[in-house]
């Protein structure tokens, strides 16, 4: 992510103004650092906390009781669960604005995406990452998102 000046204006005045952003699909130190640089540009007095598994969000339509760990398809046929070596485990951030709403999600560590869109490549897949945790997942978010 490189986010432009231009861009960094936009994005704040979006969330500020009642927008949600989820990010989803990046793995490992690097490409959170590489986010946190950019979001320090967006927002200098602000930094991403990790959400407890108590927040709504998790708990919105579906009680989501644990933080998934959803890899892509393509880690998922290798028998892996992580895409990289420095991600064990799944952080689901968030960013908040001055009244305390949450206006963006990180998911990082974690491929919801894949669990959305491959619901028909494989159903091992399909049963242990979409149906469990992608979709309930994804329902909560979009559902909060549009509530809160």
């Amino acid at each position: 992510m490189a986010l432009t000046d231009a861009e960094v204006v936009g994005m704040r005045n979006y969330l500020m103004r009642g927008g949600f952003m989820m990010v989803d699909d990046f793995w490992g130190e690097w490409e959170f650092e590489t986010l946190a640089l950019n979001l320090k540009r967006v927002f200098p007095d602000r930094a991403p906390v990790e959400l407890p598994i108590e927040h709504d969000i998790f708990h919105t339509v579906y009680d989501i009781d644990k933080k998934p760990m959803i890899p892509s398809i393509h880690s998922y046929y290798r028998g892996m669960e992580s895409e990289r070596p420095d991600a064990h485990e799944a952080h689901y951030r968030g960013m908040f604005d001055d009244s305390g709403r949450l206006m963006m999600i990180i998911c990082h560590n974690t491929d919801l995406g894949d669990g959305w869109e491959r619901e028909g490549v494989d159903s091992g897949y399909f049963e242990q990452y979409s149906e469990k945790w992608a979709y309930p997942l994804g329902i909560n978010i979009v559902v909060y998102a549009m509530t809160h």
